[in-house]
């Protein structure tokens, strides 16, 4: 067996990461005004800047990669495998709403609850913008992978289906030497803006309580998922959760679903239980349509800032609305900091009745707790790829070659 330097692995380059980024923000905090602390802000904003335009760039190309070919590969079983996965996605999410919907009004009534975020400090804009557009949007790239895999099955093509193959080679070969790489630099940078800014010193205790009682959540649904997951497809889920630990620290420092994407797939191929076929399928679908920590969090922080603004939780028939509806949005929401909640706005705004300032605090606020929410959705991918997997074995489908290793 083949001994790995822990100084050299993914887990531990993070956390370093992320470590200097906020003890060098802080600094500069301290020594804000200064004309070195302008210039190294401006240095940490334009890299972090530009480190996340490449990550960024490279999403669609990870979609297109792994979930085109994984759907040929499947041939007739593929239109099946693509139902039963959007509705394990939509259920979890809708589960997620409902668990934290009954949580809320168990807790938020006796919770107090202070409400200035003020004070923050703000970082220079970048010293020029190296813009890197994405050759199509997210879902786009998801739909398109989605209708070329089906259709080349459908057909039985195997140019298209060989042609596939290669662009996942290539697209592997961009996870592995570019993405991951620059991971723990962008990383230590967005904790460093983090820290000057104030978000870590001053944002986070003002709704630390919140920011736990949802934590808590988090790895309560998660529990959850993986042991329906295990029961169904008869597999100890231990044997997939331990092996993401490199993907739950980098969904924390990126805050995005998308840009985790690649070490997501590292971690889902290392473990046992999940056929490689399924992680190749489940993984980057995942990733698009599956965000129950994002909408976990965002059902209990509306709760609590509807009770801190306008006095009073919303009925019950009202949440049970936003929730079924905000599952239907998170599986078209995308996979970036943010994304659920900027896609579903109009409900905040229509269902909740949010006026301009209950939409700005529960902006800042999901900010402050989306790097969890996101590493709740990266994690629970896994459980749900183990569902995906039990389900390919019920019914005997062949399992197909793989890429990843």
């Amino acid at each position: 067996m083949k001994k790995t330097n822990i100084f050299k692995s993914l887990p531990f380059k993070l956390i370093v990461g992320v470590i200097i980024g906020i003890i060098v923000g802080l600094v500069l905090n301290q020594a804000d005004g200064s004309s070195f602390t302008s210039a190294v802000l401006n240095v940490v904003v334009t890299l972090k800047y530009i480190l996340g335009q490449i990550i960024s760039f490279c999403v669609p190309l990870i979609v297109i990669g792994f979930i085109a070919p994984s759907i040929t590969k499947m041939g007739n079983n593929a239109s099946r495998l693509l139902f039963f996965a959007i509705v394990i996605a939509y259920v979890s999410s809708l589960g997620a709403a409902l668990f934290s919907t009954g949580a809320g009004y168990i807790i938020i009534p006796h919770l107090s609850i202070a409400t200035d975020v003020e004070g923050l400090k703000s970082l220079p804009e970048e010293v020029f913008q190296l813009s890197i557009p994405q050759i199509m949007p997210v879902m786009s790239a998801l739909v398109f992978s989605v209708f070329v895999g089906l259709a080349a099955a459908w057909n039985k093509s195997k140019v298209i289906t060989q042609l596939l193959d290669e662009v996942q080679k290539i697209v592997l070969s961009i996870v592995t030497k570019i993405i991951i790489p620059i991971l723990p630099f962008f990383i230590g940078l967005t904790f460093c803006g983090l820290a000057y800014e104030g978000s870590i010193t001053k944002q986070l205790p003002v709704f630390l309580q919140v920011i736990i009682i949802v934590m808590l959540g988090h790895y309560i649904w998660m529990a959850l998922l993986y042991g329906i997951a295990g029961a169904y497809a008869k597999k100890n889920p231990f044997d997939v959760i331990k092996h993401y630990g490199p993907a739950y620290l980098t969904a924390v420092g990126t805050m995005s679903s998308a840009a985790t994407l690649a070490v997501a797939l590292q971690s889902a191929s290392k473990a046992e239980p999940l056929r490689k076929d399924m992680v190749q399928f489940g993984i980057p679908l995942f990733a698009n349509i599956h965000l129950c920590g994002s909408v976990l969090t965002e059902v209990f922080f509306c709760m609590t800032i509807s009770k801190i603004l306008y006095g009073s939780i919303p009925s019950l028939s009202t949440m049970v609305i936003f929730c079924i509806l905000l599952g239907v949005f998170a599986i078209g929401a995308p996979g970036v900091p943010g994304g659920t909640v900027m896609a579903s706005l109009g409900l905040i705004t229509g269902v909740l009745l949010f006026d301009d300032a209950g939409t700005a605090l529960m902006l800042t606020i999901f900010a402050l707790q989306d790097s969890f929410g996101t590493a709740c959705n990266v994690t629970g991918d896994g459980a749900l790829t183990l569902i995906l997997t039990g389900y390919a074995e019920k019914h005997h489908i062949e399992e197909v070659p793989f890429g990843l290793e």
